[in-house]
């Protein structure tokens, strides 16, 4: 009967703030939204079992491969903790001691993990361990969490703030780059590390980078007294690390400046930690539309049961989702794999948005594709599958130079009369371009 616990909204955790990501969360709340009463999770809470889930209530339900690596590496752990997000993020797997239990580790695993020299340190939610081929270092999902030599090789033109962030920084944890839009970097906590984050100088590292209110307040300052700005992406770290009443809180004095229009959530939670999807979640995030999202999925074997769930939770709740993706070798560079991808993400409703040549962050050589390799797979999505399913495939210039779109040679040549485009099946149209046929009239 435990396997099939839905907690509900009752069942959420406690409000009282622990951990890197709420040291400082009491004080920054001075007036939150009253919030439903919460009950701590406890062993008697498996005894709730709910036939028909109430209004609010998550169905929670864990897929079998959960269960039984719960069972496995937990066994302490009750169905109702495991889906507990609090619970994951407190027993994030964060050294080579109990990785080595669930994972049989290559020596450069090993090596990576106990030098703890990296750019950036070990985290992973046990959620997300679960979906680990204990035997596989190769496999595309562990070599994106699972720490490798290779981090330790600076390549030539590589460096630890490739998009030049911390030079458009007007105050601190804001940048502001291009004219209508900010970035907010609201914490430096995320639950789940990937090795190639371009913020690896700030993640998991440093205590100023949390979330703390003299932070916010100056980023929230700076909005209201700059009218240009009607767009606030909020990034990090993860924002969907925080608790309800912190984002409630955030969210409610940005809809309070009149010219911010748009609010948009970058994230990997609902991928890493799809628990902290809950309906408490979605209903405080209801309250503040326009809301947008944009997810970082990287691999089609990333949409479980669990992460299906967390999609379709947002998207009822209002939010338009979109995927960001980034191209990485050995994990999503090629045709197949980025095409089962997008298929995927659009049937759980989430737009691939994205498709990010990866950045030259400090030792992300054996990441990196050749720009060519992108172009290839968009040109074997475009015309091969729908039009919602083809990201925009970009490079974020070294230096602050923005998102840059790139596209395949689509354009062949044009002549006096017409430009000459070539077709996904590589045959050759005519489009009489005004322009050409203008200017070549204007001359005679």
């Amino acid at each position: 009967m435990e396997e099939n616990v839905c907690l509900s909204q009752e069942a959420e955790p406690p409000g009282k703030h622990t951990g890197m990501t709420g040291l400082a969360l009491d004080e920054l709340i001075q007036s939150p939204v009253p919030a439903s009463p919460v009950t701590p999770v406890t062993k008697a809470i498996t005894s709730r079992v709910f036939i028909m889930p109430s209004r609010g209530a998550s169905s929670c339900k864990p897929s079998p491969r959960s269960q039984a690596f719960r069972k496995q590496f937990f066994p302490d752990a009750t169905a109702a903790d495991w889906n507990d997000w609090r619970w994951q993020v407190r027993n994030r797997i964060t050294g080579v001691e109990v990785l080595s239990r669930i994972l049989w580790l290559s020596h450069e695993e090993e090596t990576a993990i106990s030098a703890r020299g990296g750019a950036i340190p070990l985290n992973i939610t046990p959620y997300y361990a679960s979906l680990l081929d204990p035997m596989d270092p190769d496999q595309s999902l562990r070599r994106m969490v699972v720490p490798v030599t290779a981090e330790f090789e600076r390549s030539r033109d590589e460096s630890d703030d490739p998009l030049g962030e911390d030079h458009d920084s007007p105050v601190p944890g804001l940048v502001h780059r291009y004219p209508d839009r900010v970035l907010f970097l609201v914490t430096g906590f995320c639950s789940t590390h990937c090795r190639y984050c371009t913020r690896s100088r700030m993640v998991g590292k440093h205590e100023e980078h949390h979330a703390d209110r003299e932070r916010w307040e100056r980023a929230i300052a700076y909005i209201e007294n700059t009218p240009a700005v009607r767009d606030v992406l909020l990034s990090g770290g993860d924002p969907l690390t925080l608790p309800d009443e912190a984002l409630d809180w955030l969210l409610s004095r940005l809809r309070a400046i009149p010219h911010v229009e748009l609010i948009r959530i970058g994230t990997k939670v609902p991928v890493v930690l799809p628990q902290r999807i809950t309906s408490s979640l979605c209903h405080t995030l209801k309250r503040h539309h326009p809301l947008w999202m944009s997810i970082h999925f990287a691999h089609p074997d990333e949409l479980t049961f669990e992460v299906s769930q967390a999609c379709n939770r947002l998207a009822d709740a209002g939010i338009p989702l979109g995927s960001q993706t980034v191209l990485l070798a050995g994990v999503n560079d090629s045709v197949d794999t980025m095409k089962r991808l997008v298929h995927d993400l659009v049937m759980n409703r989430v737009r691939p948005y994205y498709l990010y040549q990866c950045d030259p962050i400090s030792g992300s050589a054996h990441f990196r594709t050749p720009v060519g390799k992108g172009l290839e797979i968009i040109e074997g999505l475009r015309g091969h599958t729908t039009g919602y399913a083809v990201p925009t495939y970009v490079i974020d210039a070294p230096g602050g130079g923005g998102k840059i779109p790139l596209l395949p040679g689509y354009v062949v040549g044009h002549d006096e009369q017409y430009i000459k485009l070539r077709n996904y099946q590589g045959r050759t149209f005519q489009y009489p371009d005004l322009a050409v046929v203008a200017d070549s009239e204007a001359r005679v």
